[in-house]
């Protein structure tokens, strides 16, 4: 099942996709069917009660650490990013004016569905709530450390794309290969730019959570971005960038002029 979380008729709403619709799931709306385009998309994810903890992976592809000129890394390197820099379908990503080199990076994006304390990796996809499409934005100008990417360069206000929907995790686990064997592909202004599959992490989702989960809590609706493969592309104001997983969405995202 593909959930959504929109604004419509003045108010946020909570819905499902049904037959090429969004059907509204609570509320007084409850049963109306809208059309894709009369809704403002926001982030998937339901509001929760403390501060939402978002783990993003640097180097979790191969061809991604060689398009780098880096090795692959031995152990998981992640950075932290704020909730701030969630957006959501069909907006807008504001592009600094003074900066040279911004790229996408089309990534699979786990949700935490229930508070996940020393996780076993046999045990992971129990911990697993859904999946949804990331676009996490980088700015080269600002980087200083390709392991590290300090704040300017990952954690920006509308630089976190996400969605269109949240699909269950149950729906994707009994998919041949499970959320370990999805394609991924890019297009910037139609033109297929990034191309991989989640089979070449060099740590998978089950890995992951093990790992993380073995020096902190990871609580329901905290995300885990797993990375980008090879394939990344400068992209300027106006340009149209979608990214998309197979099995779990394409997520339209605008460049705009800061």
């Amino acid at each position: 099942m593909k959930h959504a979380r929109i604004a419509w008729s003045g108010a946020i709403q909570l819905a499902m996709e049904s037959d090429g619709q969004l059907l509204i799931t609570q509320g007084p709306h409850q049963g109306q069917r809208v059309d894709f385009d009369e809704v403002v998309w926001l982030p998937p994810l339901a509001p929760v009660p403390q501060p939402r903890t978002v783990i993003a992976l640097g180097l979790n592809y191969a061809d991604h650490a060689k398009e780098l000129a880096f090795k692959a890394p031995e152990e998981p390197l992640a950075f932290m990013k704020g909730e701030a820099s969630l957006i959501g379908h069909k907006a807008l990503t504001l592009r600094p004016t003074d900066v040279k080199y911004m790229h996408y990076e089309c990534e699979l994006a786990v949700v935490i569905g229930r508070t996940a304390r020393r996780v076993k990796k046999a045990d992971a996809y129990d911990f697993v709530g859904g999946y949804t499409v990331a676009n996490d934005y980088a700015i080269r100008d600002y980087l200083e450390n390709w392991y590290r990417p300090n704040l300017r360069v990952k954690n920006r206000d509308t630089c976190t794309p996400i969605g269109p929907w949240l699909v269950d995790a149950a729906d994707v686990h009994q998919r041949q290969g499970g959320p370990m064997a999805l394609k991924l592909q890019t297009t910037v202004n139609g033109q297929v730019t990034q191309s991989g599959n989640t089979a070449d992490m060099v740590f998978d989702v089950p890995t992951l959570i093990e790992y993380f989960s073995s020096f902190m809590t990871l609580n329901p609706g905290d995300l885990i971005l797993t990375g980008t493969p090879d394939g990344i592309v400068n992209v300027n104001p106006g340009d149209v960038v979608v990214t998309e997983i197979e099995g779990i969405g394409a997520l339209t995202n605008t460049l705009v002029k800061d």
